[in-house]
């Protein structure tokens, strides 16, 4: 007859010692996996400082905080045993206990806090006993152990099976012989990992006696703020030692590499408006500025505006005096006013709209060609005009007049064939307009095709 189970830990056995799984039947359920220890708290990061040293005994603890433990993984739960039924019929296999829950990883310790010391002395750091260790990682969490399985009280028993009516021919009877096998206790859980140490803090060393202002390399400033109260360009160089603990007193405890300041690359830049139109007209212009070297600086202007200028430096400091400027949009807008006169008296005119020809310098070139009528008929039946150059070229100044913003290109006194300059002539004329101010310069091209007319001269 089969016996009862009783839940108790046991060793293990083989695992050939298990009755085959399709023959056996479980008994008591498993049980279920222990809980997870909790991971340990942080530490606290320490606060970085920054002082000003000049040779006053001081004790600075910025040492990160500890991590906490982190908790133990609970122990596992032991099968829920049952008793059989009378009647088995069967192997069985007693239930097994669950897994112990993992240990908690230890919590990682905090970073020691960054000093800045401002020192004009070193040895003035050898009255500062520091301490920026990085804190120490949690313990890591012990392992859960595993529940118990459930114990058989007897490892073998017989039972006997009849077949067919008592006292009938067919009547047999048979004794069988099953087996009990214990469960197992569940396995040990993992063992938590323990928290990292936190870092050291790092020394950032300036030999100045006043705060150390932020790097301005480059910087772009309206010409307005540029013209009022400039602009100064900076950059900090700095290089990295070893050996930090040796600039303090014995026993102090920062990261071994440090920055110290070793000089500062300052640049201003002011904008003098010397130019007659108002400042107010091109005071939102932004100009771009960078430093070039240890003390020079890079000066990019508006590319929507020309500026004519002089910059003119001394010490740490780049004057751009403005004598003339000019938004681009107006320096190209020129159109032609009308072909006039005939012969040595034609004359093309070309007017600036913008009216700003009294600051921007102006050269012209033309390219002049003469319609003539062709021999061959087109497809029409008509005769098709040809054109031809009779000048190329650059047009000298005595041959252009200038009335305020009105430029008359004398065509008459250039070197054209006479017999190309008479009524009746189709023309072609194309005119390359120079336009500069200062550095900066930009080519205007203005064409038309028109009829040399007898009538069309000034009155």
């Amino acid at each position: 007859m089969p016996q009862f189970f009783s839940s108790s830990s046991v060793t293990p056995g083989l695992l050939c010692s298990r009755v085959v799984a399709a023959e056996v039947k479980t008994l008591g359920e498993s049980g279920d996996t222990g809980e997870t220890g909790a991971k340990g708290a942080n530490g606290r990061n320490s606060d970085n400082l920054t002082v000003f040293a000049d040779g006053t005994p001081m004790t600075l603890d910025l040492a990160g905080g500890n991590g906490d433990s982190g908790e133990a993984g609970a122990k596992g739960y032991d099968a829920v045993c049952e008793k059989p039924t009378e009647a088995v019929g069967q192997n069985l296999q007693g239930a097994d206990g669950g897994s112990g829950g993992d240990g908690g990883d230890g919590g990682v310790g905090g970073n020691g806090g960054s000093l800045t010391v401002y020192a004009t002395n070193k040895e003035y750091l050898k009255q500062i006993y520091v301490i920026a260790a990085g804190g120490e990682g949690g313990e890591s969490g012990i392992a859960g152990d595993g529940g118990a399985g459930c114990d058989c009280d007897r490892p073998s028993w017989n039972e006997k099976t009849c077949f067919g009516e008592p006292g009938s021919s067919d009547y047999s009877c048979t004794t069988q012989e099953f087996q009990c096998t214990d469960g197992y206790s569940g396995r040990k859980g993992r063992e938590g990992r323990r928290g990292i140490n936190g870092k050291m803090g790092n020394l950032t060393l300036i030999n100045m006696d006043k705060s150390l202002s932020p790097d301005f390399p480059e910087a772009t400033a309206p010409i307005s703020e540029l013209q009022g109260r400039g602009f100064t360009l900076s950059k900090n160089i700095w290089q990295s030692k070893n050996n930090a603990s040796s600039l303090f007193a014995p026993g102090s405890i920062i990261a071994d590499q440090y920055q110290e300041l070793v000089a500062r690359h300052e640049h201003s830049v002011l904008v003098v408006w010397d130019a007659p139109q108002p400042v107010e007209d091109f005071a939102d212009q932004q100009i771009t500025l960078s430093l070039k070297g240890e003390n020079d600086a890079n000066i990019v202007l508006p590319k929507d505006l020309w500026l004519e200028t002089k910059a003119s430096k001394r010490d740490k400091l780049t004057e751009l005096h403005v004598f003339n400027a000019v938004r681009t949009e107006d320096v190209a807008d020129l159109k032609i006013d009308g072909l006039f006169g005939q012969g040595a008296n034609l004359e093309l005119d070309i007017f600036d709209e913008a009216e700003k020809s009294n600051l921007i310098a102006s050269e012209f070139s033309l390219k002049y060609r003469v319609g003539e009528e062709s021999e061959d008929k087109n497809f029409f039946g008509s005769r098709s005009t040809v054109y031809q150059t009779k000048y190329e070229g650059a047009i000298p100044p005595q041959a252009i007049a200038q009335s305020g913003n009105l430029f008359t290109l004398k065509l008459g006194q250039l070197p054209i064939p006479p017999e190309y300059l008479q009524p009746g002539l189709k023309v072609e004329l194309e005119v390359s307009a120079k336009r500069s101010l200062g550095s900066n310069s930009q080519v205007k091209k203005l064409s038309t095709s028109t009829e040399i007319e007898e009538s069309n001269s000034r009155s």
